[in-house]
Parts: C-alpha cells; sequence; structure tokens
C-alpha cells in the first residue's frame, strides 16, 4: 500500500499466542455407537484402550465395542438375569484394579422382589467373554420400591470398591433410610473385595459404631445414579438426584477420611426440606459444590472430570447433564470455590440444539475421553478440533513506517498480541486477512485487505500510547491453520477515506527477516 508519510515516532511489538477462547478448541460430539437397548453405563477396563464395555439397563447384557471404530462384538460380553421395570435393572459394572492378572469384575443389577446385588465374576479364556456365574456375592440389600436404586460401583484410587445406593425410593424418604446408620441405603459403601467377607476395610469411618454398619462411606444421599473418581486428583464427585426442587453435585477431597453427611432427607440441596426430625441447622451436614432448581432440569446426570489428551484445554474440567432437560454443562472447582460454569449443550450436540436427549450416563475410556449416553440407544464421543498450530515468532522495530516480520505467517486461530507508542496518534486498527484484495480510499490511498471476506478480523486499539491488545480471533475448523497476512493501521483523529478515521500509516507483518 502507499503511505502517508507523516512523519512520527513510535514504537511496536508483535507476538503471537494461542487463543484465549474459553475453551481453547471447539467442542462437539461424533456418533461413537448406536443400537443399544437402553444403555446406561459405559466404561474399560484399566490400560485397555481398545475397547469399552457397555451396560444395558433392561436387557442384562454387556456389550463390547471397539475403539476407535465404535464397532459393536457381535457377541456379548456377559448377559446376566435382571428385574426390570421403572430404574431397574443393569446398572452398571466395574473391573478389578487387577483385570489384567485376575480376569475379575464386577456386576451391579436389581434382582426379583426388590433384591439388589454386586456380584463378582471372571472373564473366560476369551478375553471378549466373561462368565455370568457369581463368585461371591459382595454386597447385597433389599430395594423397597423401584425407583432411587443408584447402583453406580466404582474402583477408588485406593482399590476398594465404591457402592451407591439410593435411599430405597418414593417420596420423602419414608423411614428416614439415608439418616438411619443400621440401614444401607441412601449411603454410600466402601468394600475391600481382596478379603474375605464381610469385605470391610479397617480404615471405613465407622467400624466398631454399634450405630452405623461398618460398610458406609457417607450418608445422606437421596439417589446417587452417577458418581465418579477424578483419575489425576482421586477426588470423588456425585451427582445426587433430587426430589422436587433441587440437583446437586457433591465433592469428596482425595484427603477424605469416610463420614461424610450430604443432608437428604433434611436438605435437599442447600435447602431445608422441613421434614420431621429434621435440624437443617447442623454444621456437620456437608452441602454441594453445586446445585441448581427445576426450572434448569429435574434429574442431574454425573460425568467426570476430562483427563484425557485429545482436548488438552479441558484438562480438569467436569461435566454432567440433566436428563429432563437434556442440557449438558461443564464446570471446574478447585476445593474452595466453582469456576468456568458453561452450558455445553449447543457445543456438544451434533444438530446444534438439544437433540441428544435423555441422558443417562456419561462413559469414560481407558484413556480418559468421554462419551454421552442416551436412552434411546446412542452413544456420542467428546471431541475437539485440532488444536492451531504453533505460534510463529516476531521481530520488532521502531521508526518511521517499520515493517514488522514474522519468522512465518500467522494463522488463524490464534491471538495476536499487539502493543505500541506513538506521540502522534490517537488509535489504531489491526486488520488480518487472507489473500489481498484492493480497496481505494478517497484520498487515493490503497488498503489491501478485503472487508468482505469472511477471513478478515479487525480490532480498534483504544488510544495510544497501549501497552498491548490480545485480539481473539475465529477458531472454528475451516479456518484453523489458515495463514493470513496482517497490519496494522495508524490513525488520527480526522476524517479522510474511511468514516471516522484518516488513514496515516500502516505497519505490514511479513515472512521473511529484517
Amino acid at each position: 500500500m502507499k503511505p502517508n508519510l507523516n512523519c512520527f515516532a513510535w514504537t511496536a511489538a508483535f507476538s503471537v499466542i494461542l487463543a484465549a477462547q474459553s475453551t481453547g478448541q471447539n467442542l462437539s460430539t461424533e456418533l461413537f455407537a448406536q443400537g443399544f437397548a437402553r444403555p446406561v453405563h459405559l466404561t474399560a477396563p484399566p490400560g485397555d484402550t481398545s475397547r469399552v464395555f457397555v451396560c444395558e439397563q433392561h436387557t442384562g447384557r454387556v456389550e463390547i465395542v471397539e475403539l476407535p471404530s465404535g464397532n459393536i462384538l457381535s457377541t456379548p460380553f456377559v448377559d446376566v438375569a435382571v428385574a426390570t421395570g421403572n430404574e431397574q435393572g443393569l446398572l452398571s459394572m466395574a473391573f478389578h484394579p487387577d483385570y489384567a492378572s485376575n480376569g475379575l469384575f464386577y456386576i451391579s443389577r436389581n434382582q426379583g422382589g426388590g433384591a439388589t446385588r454386586v456380584t463378582e465374576h471372571q472373564v473366560t479364556a476369551n478375553p471378549n467373554v466373561g462368565s455370568a456365574t457369581v463368585l461371591r456375592t459382595i454386597v447385597a440389600w433389599n430395594q423397597p420400591f423401584t425407583n432411587h436404586n443408584g447402583g453406580q460401583i466404582a474402583f477408588g484410587p485406593d482399590g476398594y470398591l465404591y457402592v451407591g445406593l439410593g435411599d430405597g425410593g418414593s417420596a420423602n424418604d419414608p423411614g428416614n433410610r439415608a439418616q438411619n446408620g443400621n440401614d444401607l441405603l441412601g449411603k454410600m459403601l466402601r468394600l475391600d473385595v481382596d478379603t474375605a467377607s464381610p469385605f470391610i476395610p479397617a480404615s471405613n469411618p465407622f467400624v466398631g459404631n454399634p450405630s452405623v454398619r461398618d460398610e458406609i462411606w457417607a450418608l445422606g444421599l437421596r439417589n446417587p445414579w452417577r458418581f465418579s473418581f477424578d483419575r489425576a486428583t482421586g477426588d470423588m464427585w456425585i451427582a445426587d438426584v433430587g426430589q422436587n426442587a433441587r440437583e446437586e453435585i457433591d465433592f469428596q477431597p482425595a484427603s477424605s477420611t469416610g463420614g461424610e453427611n450430604y443432608g437428604w432427607r433434611c436438605l435437599e440441596g442447600n435447602r431445608c426440606t422441613g421434614l420431621s426430625g429434621c435440624s437443617c441447622a447442623d454444621t456437620s451436614l456437608t452441602g454441594p459444590i453445586h446445585e441448581y432448581n427445576h426450572g434448569a432440569g429435574c434429574s442431574v446426570t454425573g460425568g467426570f472430570v476430562y483427563r484425557g489428551s485429545s482436548i488438552p484445554s479441558l484438562q480438569g474440567t467436569y461435566f454432567f447433564a440433566d436428563y429432563c432437560s437434556n442440557t449438558i454443562w461443564s464446570l471446574e472447582y478447585d476445593g474452595s470455590s466453582v469456576s468456568n460454569f458453561v452450558n455445553r449443550t449447543s457445543e456438544l450436540d451434533p444438530a446444534g440444539s438439544a437433540s441428544i436427549t435423555l441422558i443417562t450416563s456419561f462413559g469414560e475410556d481407558a484413556a480418559g475421553e468421554l462419551y454421552v449416553l442416551e436412552q434411546g440407544g446412542q452413544i456420542w464421543r467428546i471431541t475437539g478440533d485440532p488444536a492451531c498450530p504453533a505460534p510463529p515468532s516476531a521481530t520488532g522495530r521502531s521508526g518511521n513506517n517499520p515493517n514488522v516480520y514474522f519468522t512465518t505467517l500467522p494463522s488463524l486461530g490464534q491471538d495476536i498480541t499487539f502493543s505500541a507508542i506513538s506521540t502522534d496518534y490517537n488509535f489504531a486498527t489491526l486488520l488480518a486477512y487472507r489473500g489481498a484484495g484492493d480497496i481505494t480510499l478517497a484520498n487515493g490511498q490503497s488498503l489491501l485487505i478485503d472487508l468482505t471476506s469472511p477471513f478478515v478480523f479487525s480490532a480498534t486499539l483504544p488510544g495510544l500510547p497501549l501497552a498491548s491488545l490480545i485480539q481473539t480471533v475465529p477458531t472454528n475448523l475451516a479456518l484453523c491453520g489458515t495463514n493470513v497476512s496482517t497490519q496494522v493501521v495508524l490513525v488520527g483523529p480526522n476524517t479522510m477515506g474511511l468514516p471516522g478515521f484518516q488513514l496515516t500509516n500502516a505497519v505490514d507483518l511479513m515472512p521473511g527477516s529484517p
């Protein structure tokens, strides 16, 4: 371009940093597998990155799905008898931490007459076939109603098996089972499957207390349908389904020695229920780290803290959803406060709206990647757009009409940090473009950008001298990695050619050396 040769003194320094958006990468989902009969749980043996296992609630089958293809094997891994109806059925499974050597796995299911139990099984000589034969019953209880089964089982970082039990069902927890220490319902249990029955770890918090069962690790839960452990920190995240008012996310740090009381039936979230026998002023109760009312949904579905490698910017982010509203959220928690609470529904839904419906569960494979399970039979894998190229470096210069050289051209999908000092000019405009368009200004000067191009972005710098500016540029997949040219246009207070601005000088950013 032909610059106006008005003299001025200024300096410029440029650098490029990775895009500073809320996620760093665009999120999306891809259809992983479909055709399941009410899938409610997805997991994998430790270290096995070649497959995942999916529990079908009302058939009693555990299906094997190959990674990364999503191919479902024709023969189920195991097929067990279950009671069905309402919330009953095959609820979840867990693989022993030493599964690779001992082949042991565990199943949580409802059986006839309200009987519910967690049983131990073993893989056969065929690694894709498990035995339905029960080796041992680890824990059993009676479910008085057909809802609030809980049913999630998972091994913690301590090697113990954790079992989440609902309060037994019906409204308002009749009998106050969640607060009754001699009843397993409404509790989180902690069991040592590497010992003999009754599988009680000596470090459980109520061992020796005649008023509380030895199996109990925590109490005061209504229906902890899904809970999980952060594989990096060992913290436990419990999504406890509420009744008529609140859905909640409870948190137990890895340092906990157990014994937490999460408050139900006296508290629903942080709301006092007012039921008989309750003291909501009890300071020993542990409240949720996050809750929402029934304007946003009616049944929370707990997920996982992301610890995969495909989306680095999401490390430490917890995902969860609501079964009724089909909403997916994420948040971060540092042990004292929640941050970065984001509604992810439009990002993660393939149609850009809530068409992923009736989310029964999230799943985590052995690599830490996450999945979303639909009651209707589809499973979606959470993905991120590829990260943009590594940022180029730049050499700053000063003086009249200086050029600034990059060793490589910058790319869309990255931010540009700009700093300038000027004694004569009040503000500037940063423009980036792909290719060259020729726009002639009223004073005869040409600006070599096409403002109608979808590859153009711009930012007005509010006042000089300016310490720095970070300009976010598009990060969608179509633009990521696109080479662009960049100009900084210094403008004065008078109008000449451009509405409200006078073109006075420009800096072209170009590859090469000064």
